[in-house]
This record gives structure tokens, C-alpha cells and sequence, in this order.
């Protein structure tokens, strides 16, 4: 299957909210968005008890190919202009409905400073939430991409999730998704 179908296959199965939790349901692979290669060895110990949840308060993306376009953007941005090993995120969350694969579930990410990082999965959704709420389809692709981990045993079943701005000074993950991500049943303050 060429890329451009694979990618408008795992669009579908998330607008269709058919990818099942233990399944991680649609993750588009380093490899189909073309990353560039990691240069991170920094491994997280598993399973892990924290998720940050963030936005990268840059462009908006809808289509598998701007989310593709967008993931690269980021990461070109932290590996060529802050001189990181690679994207600081482990997943980012596209408003297509799918999730990009970043550091992934087994490297430490650059997203949430020093004491967080190593004890934290950071997922970032592609986009700027402080005026305006990320789609459902979005929202579900975090919820079951925290679902698999925690049934995989990536996260531990008891994980809980902070907004950006509970772990560090920012208004990251901005107001509106703040206010949603509260109401997820993981959601504790710090």
C-alpha cells in the first residue's frame, strides 16, 4: 500500500473512531512522515506514571498531508534551530484524527523541562487551543493513544495527566484544551 493510501486509510478509521484502544489505533510511523533520523538514546523506565499534554501553538493541521508537512516543521524546528537530537514530543496529535509517532514510548522527550522529562510521556497537539477547542476526532486520538499505553504497559495503569502549564510556566496547552483535558478521568493537578 503506498503511503498516500496508508495515510488516508488510518484518516478514515479515525474520523470512523474504529481504531481500538489496544491496538493504539492509527499512529503514523516516523518512517510515513519522514522524519529525520533520531539522534536520542535517552530511554524513559516503563512503565511510565505521568503524560503531558501540550500544544505546539503553531499551524493548525486537518489533512494527513498538512499533519505530515506540520510534524516535520516541528521537528526541523527543534533539531535544527534549538540543536535537539530529534522532536522533543513522543507523539503529536494532529486535528486529522491521527497520531505522529515523535520520540515514541521508550525515549525521554525534550517537553517539559528537566524534572519531567524523564518521568513523562509528552503528547502535543498540532496546533494553537488558547481561543479554540482541537476536534473530537483529535481528542479521541490522544485518549486511545493513553488507552493502549496504559494496556500495553507503557503507562502504568494508574497514570495521570498534567496540562503543560501544571509542570512548567507557559500557557501551554492552551485555555481551551486546558479546560477539556481537565475533565479526562487521568487528569490530577500537581
Amino acid at each position: 500500500m503506498s503511503r498516500r493510501c496508508a495515510l488516508l486509510a488510518w484518516a478514515l478509521l479515525a474520523l470512523l473512531g474504529l481504531g481500538a484502544a489496544q491496538d493504539c489505533g492509527p499512529i503514523v510511523s516516523r518512517r510515513e512522515w519522514r522524519a529525520l533520523a533520531s539522534k536520542c538514546s535517552r530511554r524513559l523506565r516503563q512503565p511510565v506514571r505521568y503524560v503531558v499534554v501540550s500544544h505546539t501553538a503553531g499551524s493548525v493541521c486537518d489533512t494527513p498531508a498538512s499533519c505530515l508537512r506540520q510534524a516535520q516543521n516541528v521537528q526541523h524546528y527543534h533539531v535544527r534551530t534549538l540543536g535537539w537530537c530529534d522532536v522533543g514530543y513522543n507523539f503529536l496529535i494532529g486535528e486529522d484524527g491521527l497520531v505522529y509517532e515523535g520520540r515514541g514510548w521508550n525515549t525521554i522527550g525534550a517537553h517539559s523541562g528537566p524534572t519531567w522529562n524523564p518521568i513523562a510521556i509528552g503528547i502535543s497537539f498540532m496546533g494553537n487551543y488558547m481561543d479554540r477547542a482541537p476536534p473530537a476526532r483529535a481528542l479521541r486520538a490522544a485518549q486511545n493513544l493513553l488507552a493502549c499505553g496504559a494496556a500495553r504497559g507503557y503507562l502504568t495503569p494508574n497514570y495521570e495527566v498534567k496540562g503543560h502549564r501544571d509542570v512548567q510556566q507557559t500557557l501551554s496547552p492552551g485555555d481551551q484544551l486546558y479546560d477539556i483535558i481537565q475533565q479526562w478521568p487521568h487528569y490530577r493537578s500537581v
